[in-house]
């Protein structure tokens, strides 16, 4: 139990923890078909992220010729390169202005902190490699556990406290995480 602001004549027995920014019951439109939405705007970002991947492959394969072979060593910088260049994307992404990919944006949605603020570059980051990890792990459990919660969050979202909401019917809820 903590006191008000009001001088400390008023018990709250919140922990002075406000509110979740949006909530299922009042707002039902802004929940309705992100999971769907959701898996489509994944399958839009590993396009995004593949050309990239497959365009430096590609110029290592021709390097290799030209090189006599010895180009190809190149090829082991690929799978860690991919995971730094996902991590980045999903970062710089989600810390932008529009707190969402690429693929979230085609799908009209974005992610917002459960008080209401944009996303920040490590939130991103963090979001992307604790998405991989639980997805690699716990495959089935990751995508059951939004058909269960209230504001559809899958895992990670929960162990992170996001939530991801259709754009378009968001009003302003809060400023963003950092003010420039």
């Amino acid at each position: 139990m903590s006191y008000g602001n009001d001088g400390g004549s008023t018990w709250r027995n919140d922990g002075g923890v406000p509110p979740h920014a949006f909530d299922p019951m009042t707002q039902p439109d802004l929940f309705r078909g992100v999971l769907t939405r959701r898996l489509f705007a994944f399958l839009i970002d590993l396009v995004v992220l593949a050309i990239p991947v497959i365009l430096a492959v590609v110029f290592i394969f021709l390097l290799g010729f030209v090189t006599f072979f010895l180009g190809w060593t190149l090829f082991g910088l690929i799978s860690p390169l991919s995971i730094i260049w996902a991590i980045v994307y999903y970062g710089a992404s989600i810390g932008g202005q529009h707190s969402a990919t690429i693929g979230m944006r085609m799908m009209d949605l974005e992610l917002r902190t459960w008080y209401g603020a944009r996303g920040y570059f490590v939130l991103g980051a963090v979001h992307a490699v604790l998405f991989w990890v639980t997805i690699s792990f716990l495959t089935p459990l990751v995508l059951l556990v939004g058909l269960i919660t209230r504001r559809r969050q899958l895992l990670h979202d929960l162990v992170l406290g996001t939530v991801v909401i259709n754009s378009s019917v968001r009003a302003p809820v809060a400023p963003a995480a950092r003010a420039y």
